[in-house]
């Protein structure tokens, strides 16, 4: 058990920049009785002397005691932005964010990992297509490339064979004007992610548009990609999905139950 005296050391130590005095005082209690206050005073320290790999493993040794303190993101989250693991930083602050609104120290974090991850997402090339599109599409400012969005959705520009072979496994033709999108940004996270529905006055928001291939999770016909959206999610099997949403019960799909629509399928919801 922690004593008050002890606690009263550490915030002192902590005051004065005596980071060091309280990983010493912490680490000669034996690992299997220090508690998760404890823990996270030296995951502190740790982080405080740069020691940010050891202040991660001290962090990680209590995540499930800790899930809903917003200070143990923010501080798991500033050991994964110095080890420049910015995606997990961000999701660490987003969370410290959403348990403790408006911290004026995790709203800095989280404004520097964004400008982090734009700046890296701008110096990371994306293939041209081959050939120029039938249709005329105007993607400026159109994609968020992030980190993340690169990992899970953008792909190469589809081949027309790899098209072909997509269509086949999905048993559906894919619209002339996604296809040709597709062979200029294949797949990824818009800027505008929230759109009206037609006659409900209501919104969507979708997390993403799923791209041509098979290779990135969330692609046509990657790990998380339209059949198997369809099957988890037991949805009708009407045609293809082509978005996904932060909610677990919403997804796009190109509906095609009227033959006439094979060819340009409208949206469903």
């Amino acid at each position: 058990m922690m004593s008050d005296e002890l606690l009263a050391k550490l915030d002192t130590w902590h005051e004065e920049d005596e980071f060091q005095e309280i990983m010493d005082a912490i680490t000669e209690i034996p690992e299997e009785e220090r508690d998760y206050v404890l823990t996270s005073h030296l995951g502190r320290a740790l982080n405080n002397l740069g020691q940010y790999e050891e202040a991660l493993e001290q962090y990680l040794s209590i995540e499930e005691e800790c899930e809903g303190d917003p200070l143990w993101h923010y501080r798991i989250g500033v050991s994964y932005y110095y080890l420049k693991r910015y995606d997990e930083a961000l999701k660490a602050f987003t969370i410290a964010d959403e348990l403790e609104p408006d911290d004026e120290d995790t709203l800095e974090f989280l404004g520097w990992i964004k400008r982090k991850l734009a700046k890296k997402a701008a110096k990371k090339p994306v293939s041209k297509p081959a050939r120029k599109p039938v249709v005329a599409i105007d993607s400026t400012n159109f994609w968020d490339d992030s980190e993340y969005a690169f990992s899970e959705y953008i792909s190469e520009p589809p081949t027309d064979a790899l098209i072909a072979s997509v269509e086949e496994e999905l048993v559906f033709k894919l619209p002339k004007y996604y296809v040709e999108m597709m062979k200029l940004h294949n797949g990824g996270i818009p800027h505008n992610n929230r759109y009206p529905v037609p006659e409900t006055g209501e919104f969507i928001t979708i997390s993403g548009l799923l791209g041509i291939g098979r290779d990135k999770n969330k692609s046509l016909c990657g790990a998380s990609g339209s059949r198997t959206v369809i099957e988890n999610g037991r949805y009708p099997e009407v045609g293809v999905v082509i978005c996904d949403c932060p909610s677990e019960n919403e997804v796009i799909m190109l509906d095609y139950r009227e033959l006439e629509m094979m060819a340009n399928p409208r949206l469903s919801m």
